[in-house]
């Protein structure tokens, strides 16, 4: 990921650039860790338990080697960067911890806390379509600003957005890992049958199935119920003829039809009872 894509991003949270002043101490203070809120836009959703207790033994040993960002206000802090350093902080019963304070608006809480997430590949696909979600709604940007932001290309935000189209259940097995990012791009072929989805998905977990094999059965359901492509073949009535039906079918009171191929061809007449036979045949012989 090239830093220059993440505009004000880390490098302006972190200031990493310069070696010398990622070694120096200066703006770096302790904070109570009871004044420390969780960021309310961290789009992360579920931690994974085992990174965690890992984190949280090294900490007791070495503790926090890098500060976290946070932003201030009226009632202390609010977490811009570092929430599993956070929780583990707290779950080795850490008092204080340390912080860099920066400046934030609520769109670079969101944003930040995402890129943090996403380059260390700390986040499952259905929270970062979440968070992409948010960005769209919550603070009107492109999928193009997403995708300059985050350092992905704009397919790729698009796809990744798409996760949000599943089934709530296929999302659940995407966000706890039972399913793979992309087993669930496989399963949008099937966007208009949820139904179908949610059949393919339980046969996926059952059957083991790669992603390669998802995709064969999804081509193969969408070309099953795929409408006939196969041009109506019935020739046009010739009006003409029709005109000549409806005329005889008025004279003789019941039903006649003309099939007619090329020079040749029928005139049927119908009759249902020996009184209208005869009534017919009268009419035929009339003249």
């Amino acid at each position: 990921m090239q830093k220059k894509a993440l505009g004000r991003g880390l490098d302006a949270l972190f200031h990493s650039n310069p070696p010398e002043e990622a070694a120096a101490p200066a703006g770096v203070i302790q904070v109570p860790t009871d004044r420390i809120r969780p960021n309310p836009y961290q789009p992360r959703g579920e931690m994974d338990t085992e990174r965690l207790q890992e984190l949280v033994a090294s900490i007791r040993v070495h503790g926090i080697l890098q500060p976290l960002v946070v932003r201030s206000d009226e009632d202390g802090y609010e977490l811009v960067a570092g929430e599993r350093r956070f929780r583990a902080a707290q779950a080795a019963g850490l008092s204080e911890v340390p912080v860099v304070v920066r400046d934030c608006t609520n769109r670079e809480m969101l944003e930040l806390a995402l890129i943090e997430n996403l380059q260390r590949e700390d986040i499952n696909p259905i929270d970062a379509a979440i968070a992409f979600r948010r960005l769209v709604d919550e603070f009107g940007l492109t999928q193009e600003d997403i995708a300059a932001q985050v350092g992905r290309s704009r397919p790729a935000v698009a796809n990744t957005l798409r996760l949000l189209n599943l089934p709530s259940s296929i999302q659940q097995r995407v966000a706890s890992g039972e399913l793979s990012e992309g087993h669930a791009r496989a399963l949008l072929g099937l966007e208009s049958a949820p139904e179908a989805q949610e059949a393919l998905a339980a046969k996926i977990l059952a059957e083991h199935l790669s992603v390669r094999d998802t995709e064969r059965l999804v081509r193969s359901i969408t070309e099953r119920h795929r409408p006939s492509e196969t041009p109506d073949k019935t020739p046009k009535r010739d009006p003409h003829i029709t005109r000549i039906e409806e005329h005889l079918q008025r004279y003789f009171g019941t039903r006649v039809s003309i099939a007619r191929s090329g020079e040749k061809g029928s005139i049927r007449i119908d009759f249902y009872d020996q009184e209208q036979f005869e009534r017919i045949l009268e009419l035929l012989t009339a003249s």
